[in-house]
This record gives C-alpha cells, structure tokens and sequence, in this order.
C-alpha cells in the first residue's frame, strides 16, 4: 500500500504523510522520556536528601550525647576534686587549731610556774599529765586521718563511681552503709564498728564507743535508708532493734527525712537524719555517751544524779546546744572555701562563729558540771583563771 502524500504549497515537495506522523511521535516519545528521566531524577536526590539528614541527625545525636556525659564527668570529678580538698583543708585547720592550744597551754604552765608548784595537789598534777597525753594522742590521730584521706581519695572515687552507677534501691542502700561504716571506722578508730550480716534481724551497723582508757562506754545502732519516700514504720522497727541490741542510742539515717526535721532531730526516741548532717551528729553523739560514761563512773551509785544527768541528755536543752554546735560546725565548714578568696571579709563573721561555738561547748560544759559536781574530770581550758 502506498503512503499517502501531500504537496508544500511553498515550495512544492511531496512529502509522505506517514514520515510527518513517525516524526511527531518521535518528539512526543522523547519528550515523555526526558520528562520521566527528571522526575526520576528527582524522586533520587530527595531520597538521598532524605538518608543524607538522617544520617546528619544520627551524629548530631551521638556527638550530643557524647558530649552530655563528658560534661556529667567533668561535673563528677570537679565534685570529687572539691570535697578532698576541702578534707584536706579542715584536717590542716584542725591541726592548726591543736597546735594553737598547745602553744598556749604550754605558755600558760611556764608563767604560772610558780603559782602551781605552791596550790596544785599530786591529783591535779596527774590529771594535766593525762590531759597532755589526750592531746597528744588526738594530734597524732588527726594526723594518721589525714595520711588515711589521702590514701582512700581513689577508694573514695571509685565507690563514687560505682553508687552513680547503680540502679536499684537494694544495691543502692548497701552501698550508703558501706560508705556509713567506712567513715565510722576513720571517723573512730578506737571504736568497734560492725555491720550487721544480711539476712539477721536488726539494724545496719552496730558502733561499740570505746574511750582513750579502752573501756565501753555503750553503742549506738544505726540504719540507712536510701529511698524516695519516708516511712513512719522506720521508727518503730529501729526502737526494737535498740531494744534487742540494747544500744543507748538509735540513729536512722536517710535521704528523705520528714518536714519536721531540718538537718537532724528526734521523733519518737530515735534520731533522725539527712546525709549531709549524721557525721557531726555521730560525733557530738558519741562524745556524749563518753561523758555520760565518765559521769557514771564519777558518780556510781548515784541514782539521782544519774536521773537528772539522763534528764538533761534527753531534753530540749541538749538538743538545742548540740544544734547549734553542728550549724556552728556546718557554717565553718562552708566558710572555709570562700575564705581563700575573701579571708579579710569574713574574719569577723568567722570569729562569731567560733565564739558561738566555745559559748554552747561551755555552756555544756558548765551544766554538767552542775549536775555531776567536783567528780567531774577538769578541763583546764574552761576553768576560771584566778589570776
């Protein structure tokens, strides 16, 4: 069959109808596929637009949370790096401090030389004698703590380590009474210190307090709670593992204390406190059942003044005083740091301090002396200078 043609009417080619309609499709057909060939185009680049912000936002997560736990690291360390030195810094002040009394004891017994070689007996002669070697004695085991901070810093660091690493409550709580008995056992080494075994009845820890003379003096039970919540139950299972224990005193130590309490205090015969107070209360508390051990022995047989002497202990006055020494205590601690800048500022509120201090400890002083009479071992620093 023959195409059919058509005639130019310009210049008067014949010109096959089947060649214009191959060459239509032609453009067409290109047209289409260069069409196709860009939307296909265009689908790859968003796709690889696509994979290319997702990968983008993976490594900026990743870089992001790299760089939020070096900062958690750096925050730990910087943590760590402040609480030894400030260790540090107030066993070098208590040292201080204990030369400073000793300087001046030593000044004192050179200008009253003569005065008490005329009016001390043979028994205050023996009862300075013993005093010096409590002090010498208090020196030399301050110095042994710090020699002791030092060595534990890793100790310490590492047991840092791990309580941020752990999760559950239960590992959590052994590692507060791990952290409870190691600081006991620094804190008094003369003590006996002895955690409970798991899986017995009772309390955490149980703290003999030994005195210079090695006699027991009594003990003291302690139990820690690392939880969210407080629990009322606490006081109640303590009182009963006093009992059995037959312990003079009960402290429960936790991270959540009622409103009531700021700091420390007592409910029910139990006192109670927050981390950040139970090492100064374990010492005025210790000291405590010292003197109360001291007192018996001075006044054996003594109902009465063993009733007032307990009466005292157990009131609102002795708590107040033993407040006001641990807020005096807490206030210096956090003086201390600021001071290395600005010594010249805080000297006089510093001073206050001190004297708020000395003013409750001789307060205490006085009142059990009151209470105990002239069997009352003397401390010659609070006694009235005739001269």
């Amino acid at each position: 069959m023959q195409d059919t043609t058509i005639e130019c009417h310009q210049c008067g080619t014949t010109i096959a109808i089947s060649d214009v309609l191959r060459g239509q499709m032609r453009q067409e057909l290109a047209a289409e596929q260069q069409q196709a060939l860009r939307a296909a185009t265009e689908r790859a680049e968003q796709q690889a637009q696509q994979r290319l912000q997702q990968e983008r936002e993976r490594i900026q997560q990743q870089v992001s949370e790299q760089q939020r736990q070096a900062l958690q690291d750096i925050a730990l360390l910087k943590q760590q790096l402040d609480l030894s030195q400030q260790r540090i810094a107030t066993a070098n002040q208590a040292e201080l401090q204990l030369r400073q009394e000793k300087a001046e004891l030593e000044a004192r017994a050179r200008d009253m030389e003569l005065e008490i070689q005329r009016r001390l007996d043979t028994a205050r002669q023996q009862l300075e004698h013993s005093l010096r070697n409590q002090i010498a004695e208090e020196q030399d085991l301050k110095l042994k703590q710090k020699d002791q901070q030092i060595s534990n810093l890793l100790k310490d660091l590492e047991n840092a380590k791990r309580r941020s690493e752990l999760g559950s409550q239960e590992l959590q709580g052994e590692v507060l009474e791990q952290d409870m008995q190691t600081t006991l056992q620094h804190a008094f080494p003369h003590d006996s210190i002895q955690p409970v075994p798991k899986g017995m009845r009772g309390a955490d820890i149980i703290q003999t307090v030994i005195n210079a003379q090695l006699q027991e003096c009594g003990a003291i039970i302690w139990e820690s709670k690392n939880t969210k919540a407080w629990q009322a139950s606490w006081i109640d299972k303590l009182k009963e593992d006093q009992r059995s224990a037959g312990a003079a005193i009960a402290v429960l130590v936790s991270v959540v204390v009622p409103e009531t309490i700021r700091g420390f205090g007592r409910i029910d015969g139990v006192w109670v406190s927050d981390l950040k107070n139970w090492q100064a209360l374990a010492s005025v508390l210790r000291e405590q059942l010292v003197q109360v051990s001291y007192a018996r022995a001075a006044s054996e047989g003594l109902d009465a003044k063993m009733e007032l002497l307990w009466r005292y202990l157990s009131g609102e006055e002795f708590r107040q005083r033993v407040e006001a020494i641990v807020e005096a205590f807490d206030t210096m601690q956090a003086q201390i740091h600021k001071e290395r800048r600005a010594m010249e500022k805080h000297w006089a509120e510093r001073e206050k301090q001190l004297q708020r201090v000395i003013g409750s400890t001789t307060g205490m002083y006085g009142a059990l002396q009151g209470i105990i009479g002239h069997t009352m071992p003397v401390v010659a620093a609070l006694e009235f200078d005739e001269e």
